[in-house]
């Protein structure tokens, strides 16, 4: 694969992917980067948005195998990944065999995420970094590609749990999603209310998608802009005498080095969707809020302020020179 075949292959799926799902044009363009980083994405916005809608639509536009777990409070670790169960063998004697779980699939949609407990959300942590699954001391490797999506919802917290730190920084995007525009809510109803409704087909394959990773993977990064970005991420740590003041003001704790990694990962990506063999500043400017709005954490002043981890990003993208 090339790149005109890389950047061909990349509008395809993101057409089909937008025959259903209006708007959402840069989540759309997000996801599709974070796949083919093989990195997993957390999609949060209020009900109705289309974000599980967008996961089942990429899985199909992909032809991958997918699931679907509903996190709900009495969801079990086992629910998750399988377990050993009790049969007999054709001596009739009694044996275990294992039997997977449904994250044992290309594409795992993890619906609601935060609505499970600590323990049932640890049970995905294996999975998401390492692509393994470790069951009574025994490890299997899950099928490749693999990445979960996950959502939440930002407005019910009643019975909920706070994916915690080591958990969100194994999402290589946090994704916000915004309420449709006028034009595109008379798009959508017109779409899914109507009685011809179009449906995306099968744009790539698991194979397509790995030779783009490995495309990706070869694209050279200049020493200055890898500076830049592991410079950017340097200046969201608050007790660095080098980073701005709005770091040590606001920032509370900074980014950990997946940070770096995900902002390198994803620009090259990018730079090949653009059809550009090469990653440039502006692609790590691209990629900085939603790789690192989940891995920077502000303190009291920032919230008393009414700031964000976005525009305390883009204030430290302005003070980081190239």
């Amino acid at each position: 694969m090339d790149i005109k075949e890389f950047s061909a292959a990349a509008a395809r799926i993101e057409n089909e992917i937008s025959r259903e799902i209006i708007g959402l044009r840069d989540t759309i363009r997000y996801v599709l980067i974070a796949v083919i980083s093989g990195g997993n994405v957390l999609l949060e916005g209020v009900p109705g948005l289309g974000k599980t809608r967008l996961v089942k639509t990429l899985a199909r536009v992909l032809d991958l195998e997918f699931s679907r777990i509903q996190f709900t409070p009495d969801l079990m670790p086992s629910d998750v990944v399988g377990t050993n169960v009790l049969t007999r063998d054709d001596s009739g004697r009694g044996v275990f065999r294992f039997q997977a779980g449904p994250i044992f699939s290309n594409l795992v949609l993890a619906d609601e995420i935060n609505r499970a407990t600590p323990k049932t959300q640890s049970a995905l942590l294996e999975a998401m970094q390492e692509h393994t699954v470790t069951v009574a001391g025994v490890t299997r490797e899950l099928p490749q590609p693999y990445f979960v999506l996950a959502t939440q919802n930002p407005l019910e917290q009643e019975g909920t749990y706070p994916l915690p730190e080591a958990q969100l920084d194994r999402f290589l995007f946090k994704l916000l999603l915004d309420l449709p525009s006028l034009d595109e809510l008379h798009a959508i109803v017109d779409l899914t209310t109507g009685t011809e409704q179009d449906r995306a087909e099968k744009a790539a394959d698991a194979g397509c998608i790995l030779e783009m990773r490995q495309l990706a993977a070869r694209v050279p990064l200049a020493r200055p802009v890898q500076d830049y970005a592991l410079r950017l991420v340097m200046n969201t740590h608050p007790h660095l005498d080098s980073s701005p003041e709005t770091t040590r003001r606001l920032v509370r704790y900074g980014s950990s080095p997946r940070g770096a990694q995900a902002l390198i990962q994803a620009a090259k990506v990018r730079a090949l969707i653009e059809g550009r063999y090469n990653v440039s500043f502006e692609d790590i400017r691209n990629i900085a809020c939603p790789a690192l709005r989940h891995r920077i954490f502000l303190n009291y002043q920032a919230v008393a302020e009414g700031m964000t981890p976005d525009s305390v990003i883009r204030d430290i993208i302005q003070a980081t020179g190239e």
